[in-house]
């Protein structure tokens, strides 16, 4: 028989939303020392290094999500079962990030095989290898929720709940979303990723079982896709927050006993990433990670804007596998005469595009009994998806004393210079 959890309630003052009230599940869930691990996680990386304010963590955002999750329910009518799953989704979405968030994505589905919203579904569910997450799974069931049926909110690859409540966390303008990009924008302080989050939240729509928002609120979905794609040229693949990135990942591949080693790393926090591997036994990931510690970054050496077809089939061969796409970069820093992981290639503008493109051509404007898709046809919106946080496809970082050979080199050898 499911039970209320005691009706204490607390009041968090957030600096975007204002105060957030916690009562019941979700204030005891936030005491979990799964959901404590995020306040040791910078919500943006390495952005920091940028943008000094960015000190902001996964805690904040993951309560700031709850906020905007439950303030969107209510708009909408959910029942009050539907509301419960919807919020505590929302809080519970990014238990499974890695230190530094997305930076070391690509190294977790490396070694575990999946990314961090799996990692969520685990935790919820209880079924870590280290039996972390089972007081959260106690949690919800004695609150009378499966967690397996939440998880499947936050890890869409099973089947689960109804696609309007998936949609309010996997959506192209969702809770996730909406609160992180204003987040995001106050503590970075680049005002053009402002968002009109009120606007959003009280036009949003049901409309063929997913999230729509009122015709009238045009401007404010247009304004969520300037203000997104600006986030991503500015801020999360600034070159400086990518060449940081792509050094801490090549840390944690160049440590000894990869992959095995990354394990333990890619449960913990930003800290304790950073100390463990200023210890480690391999020279390369010791001084890579005493270079970001003082800031003593990569830079961009050349970017590929267009490839060839074959360069293009080359490079996504690489971006697959991980394995191939380190040895490229230890036999070009090799010709160098460069120290291990001195060249880096940052592949991420190979995928990006089709992404976002994708995304905008679901958003659904309601006018009474009219939807429609405006954003799917040919035109600005679709030229914005495919321009892409960077104009660069490819990019290849150096350490400063081997940039300009780096780049010399890659000018002589073409485009696939491997």
């Amino acid at each position: 028989m499911a039970r209320a959890s005691a009706r204490l309630r607390k009041s968090i003052y957030d600096p975007v939303h204002g105060p957030i009230s916690l009562e019941g599940l979700a204030l005891e869930l936030i005491g979990t020392p799964e959901f404590q691990r995020l306040w040791g996680i910078r919500q943006t990386g390495f952005a920091h290094l940028v943008f000094p304010g960015a000190n902001h963590t996964r805690l904040e955002h993951s309560l700031g999500a709850y906020w905007v999750a439950r303030s969107l329910a209510e708009n909408l009518g959910l029942s009050e079962r539907g509301r419960t799953m919807v919020t505590i989704g929302a809080l519970l979405h990014d238990l499974g990030h890695a230190p530094f968030s997305h930076t070391l994505e690509p190294t977790m589905e490396e070694v575990f095989g999946y990314g961090h919203e799996r990692r969520s579904r685990i935790l919820i569910e209880g079924n870590a290898p280290d039996a972390s997450g089972g007081e959260i799974a106690t949690l919800l069931e004695s609150n009378g929720i499966a967690p397996a049926r939440l998880a499947d909110l936050i890890d869409t690859s099973g089947s689960g709940p109804a696609p309007s409540l998936s949609t309010l966390l996997h959506g192209p303008i969702d809770a996730d979303r909406i609160d992180y990009l204003e987040r995001d924008a106050y503590y970075t302080g680049v005002a053009h990723g402002a968002i009109d989050a009120v606007r959003l939240i009280d036009t949003a729509r049901l409309a063929r079982g997913r999230v729509a928002f009122a015709a009238k609120a045009r401007s404010a979905v247009e304004g969520f896709l300037v203000g997104r794609a600006l986030m991503y040229a500015s801020v999360y693949y600034h070159k400086t927050v990518r060449a940081a990135e792509l050094m801490a990942q090549a840390a944690v591949e160049r440590a000894q006993g990869y992959p095995d080693s990354a394990r333990d790393r890619l449960t913990g926090t930003d800290g304790d990433l950073l100390a463990d591997l200023r210890h480690d036994p391999s020279e390369t990931s010791r001084r890579l990670a005493h270079c970001l510690r003082i800031r003593q970054l990569h830079k961009r050496a050349i970017g590929f804007s267009l490839l060839s077809k074959s360069s293009e089939r080359a490079w996504k061969g690489l971006a697959r596998d991980p394995a191939d796409r380190r040895a490229a970069e230890e036999a070009m820093a090799d010709r160098l005469g460069a120290p291990s992981a001195s060249v880096l290639f940052d592949l991420s503008g190979l995928e990006f595009r089709d992404r976002a493109e994708e995304d905008g051509s679901t958003i659904a404007l309601v006018d009474g009994s009219s939807i429609e898709y405006p954003f799917r046809a040919r035109g600005p919106w679709r030229q914005l998806a495919r321009l892409g946080p960077s104009r660069d496809r490819v990019v290849v970082y150096a350490p400063p004393r081997w940039r300009a050979a780096a780049a010399r080199w890659v000018r002589r050898q073409g485009s696939f210079p491997i």
